[in-house]
């Protein structure tokens, strides 16, 4: 049993998911507030499911409170860690620079602090945007890829809805339908309930 807590926090309603894994804590994303939630907690990793402000607001704050190592997927470094990354694309979010400490690709059994953990490279929302699988806990923390009864936007610098849609159906329904969807806004689902009921997912 996947033991975590949930926050969400910012204009946007973004979850971010602190898990206890076996040789510490690790939080998944920092949406502004998620600082201040965390105080007393003990942050060990903080990984970022993709760039957008709303996911990262918060990291800054975050790894120098802790003094916690930041990984994402290369794709993000230029989000995160340039202040104006988003002013230049047209949007009013300016980010407090966080430099990554390293990147994450794609691949099974990735150790995450003693955490298995199988990384899913799944674009179309954003470049760089990832979903962790936890075999071992039935869960996917799966950023903005998938939602109950939505997925993704794709409108935004880097999005295509296409590849967005190829990405769930061919990395995220193979998962066994148990497994719980952790996802970026909103509630938590299952990928049975999503391959059952999702309107995105039909045909």
């Amino acid at each position: 049993m996947l033991k975590f807590k949930t926050f969400t926090g910012g204009p946007y309603e973004t979850n971010c998911f602190l898990v206890e894994a076996p040789r510490g804590n690790i939080l998944f994303d920092a949406p502004e507030g998620a600082d201040k939630q965390f105080a007393g907690e003990k942050v060990d990793l903080l990984v970022l499911t993709h760039g957008h402000w709303d996911h990262t607001a918060d990291a800054a704050a975050v790894q120098k409170r802790h003094g916690c190592r930041v990984v994402c997927h290369s794709a993000t470094v230029p989000m995160v860690s340039e202040q104006d990354f988003f002013e230049r694309h047209g949007f009013a979010w300016r980010v407090e620079p966080v430099v990554p400490d390293g990147v994450l690709a794609e691949g099974r059994g990735q150790d995450l602090l003693g955490l298995a953990t199988d990384v899913l490279d799944v674009p179309g929302h954003c470049s760089g945007s990832l979903c962790f699988y936890l075999p071992d806990q039935s869960a996917l923390i799966g950023g903005d890829v998938l939602f109950r009864g939505g997925i993704g936007r794709w409108d935004l610098p880097g999005g295509n809805g296409e590849v967005l849609l190829r990405g769930i159906r061919e990395k995220i329904l193979p998962l066994p339908g148990e497994t719980v969807v952790l996802a970026g806004h909103g509630p938590a689902t299952t990928v049975a309930e999503e391959k059952a009921s999702n309107p995105f997912l039909r045909g």
